[in-house]
């Protein structure tokens, strides 16, 4: 039915409603195919509870949020490379499309990181106030 809500001549979704789900089934497809994607929402799902639990203050939880849809993000960007570099590649080794796909996978450790700092500038304090 979405396929239908596409332009014949151009390719392109005729709706919003199929724009929308086609980006919905790029992001369940990412959560489907890549293991670290599936990491990624559990350690989401830790850090949630943990912003309830410690009752986080709304600006602590701007922080959190903008830190869990960093790392999200740039997984999906990471994945949507590899996979456009494969295409390109065949599947065969090639060493500037290695050197793509390990900045790319570099970009996720980054925001990794900065998502790591924020949680602990968020949850340390609240924990050793519990000690």
């Amino acid at each position: 039915m979405i396929m239908a809500c596409k332009d014949k001549q151009t390719g392109k979704n005729k709706t919003f409603s199929a724009s929308l789900y086609h980006a919905c089934e790029g992001i369940v497809t990412a959560i489907r195919e890549e293991k670290n994607m599936k990491k990624h929402l559990l350690t989401t799902v830790v850090a949630l509870l943990c912003g309830f639990i410690f009752q986080l203050s709304p600006s602590e939880w701007l922080w959190l949020i903008l830190a869990i849809f960093g790392v999200i993000i740039t997984e999906v960007i990471n994945t949507t490379i590899e996979n456009l570099v494969d295409l390109v590649v065949d599947y065969h080794y090639h060493p500037l499309a290695k050197k793509v796909k390990d900045m790319a996978a570099g970009v996720v450790l980054l925001a990794s990181i900065f998502a790591a700092v924020i949680g602990c500038i968020l949850f340390i304090p609240k924990l050793l106030q519990l000690l």
